[in-house]
């Protein structure tokens, strides 16, 4: 669903959101990945599950952030009202060194796994 314009209470929830660096981090690993869970964050981020679970929880009151439950892991995401005014605002800040480094992390985490399951999979297959 896109967005014509906000409400000013809305906007409000938005930029209080972005006013930390870690809620901006998140977003940005949201915005560039889909779908994370609590896990990957910590991990990339090196928060502990308090602090992610802190800055998840006022992502999605604010009406940014919702999640899912697939199996025993529950994923988040940016709703999709709150994507194309967070890709307007990360347009300025896509070079930060922080937000590149936190998606190279991500990269590497994401190719270890696709790697191991790989491994799995031949040695299941004996191959």
């Amino acid at each position: 669903m896109r967005l014509k314009n906000i409400s000013l209470n809305y906007g409000m929830r938005v930029f209080k959101a972005l006013s930390e660096e870690p809620r901006v981090r998140i977003l940005h690993l949201l915005m560039q990945n889909k779908e994370m869970s609590i896990s990957d964050l910590e991990h990339i981020l090196d928060f502990t599950q308090t602090k992610t679970s802190r800055h998840i929880t006022y992502l999605k009151n604010a009406g940014l952030v919702a999640s899912k439950k697939r199996d025993q892991w529950t994923f988040y995401y940016l709703l999709d009202e709150a994507v194309e005014i967070i890709q307007q605002i990360f347009k300025f800040i896509q070079k930060d060194s922080n937000l590149i480094r936190d998606q190279e992390i991500y990269e590497i985490l994401f190719s270890n796994r696709e790697l191991a399951k790989n491994k799995i999979q031949d040695n299941k297959y004996g191959s």
